[in-house]
Parts: C-alpha cells; structure tokens; sequence
C-alpha cells in the first residue's frame, strides 16, 4: 500500500506563500499520477492540481490558475504544491493523492495523505 504523507501546512496572512510537500513510500511512485485536493469545513473535498507521472502534464482548477505550481521529482518520490498570493477561501486541509492516470475526480484517486492545515488570515 502507497503511504503519503503531506507536510508544509502552516498559518499565513493574505498575499503570502506555503510550499506543500507529499512524500511517498512507494518505490513505483514514478508510475502514478499525482494529484492535490483540499476541503474546507464543512464543505466537499475539491480538486485542486494535478500532475501526470513524467511531470510533462499538468492541470489546475480555475481558481488557483496563476497562483499555484505543481512539481515533482520521482527520484525523491515526492510533490509539491508551491501556493501564492494566498487567500482567505484557499483555507482548508490539504491532501494529495496517487491515481494510476491524470485525471481530477476524486474516485480515480486510490491512496490518499492524511491531510496537512493551511489557514490565510485576512
């Protein structure tokens, strides 16, 4: 079983920036597709950025266009999720996730991280 873990969380103020980080244990990290997605309290997990095995492809939803990157390097098994010019409505915990294709639907996401907090104050 794939174990990720997802660290980098933190308290910021509007306009500033985190780097989220997920490791994985998985020597076949390289084969999978990684994705990001977060959920607020007491709303639905969303889908946030994706990013297929190669790192070649990469999608976002419209929301973090311009403000968010994802990378990764699958000599070190890990993603990123660089986020910037923060905002109050991107608070809420953040997971990432392996799927065996790029796509942005939660089911295609079989081994989900625990999660990792990022509040923006106002």
């Amino acid at each position: 079983q794939v174990r990720l873990v997802e660290s980098g969380g933190g308290l910021v103020q509007a306009g500033g920036s985190l780097r989220l980080s997920c490791a994985a244990s998985e020597r076949t990290f390289s084969t999978y597709a990684m994705g990001w997605f977060r959920q607020a309290p007491g709303k639905e997990r969303k889908f946030v950025a994706a990013i297929n095995w190669s790192g070649e492809s990469t999608t976002y939803v419209d929301s973090v266009k311009g403000r968010f990157t994802i990378s990764r390097d699958n000599a070190k098994s890990t993603v990123w999720l660089q986020m910037n010019s923060l905002k109050p409505e991107d608070t809420a915990i953040y997971y990432c996730a392996a799927s065996q294709v790029l796509v942005t639907d939660i089911p295609a996401y079989a081994y989900w991280g625990q999660g990792t907090q990022v509040t923006v104050s106002s």
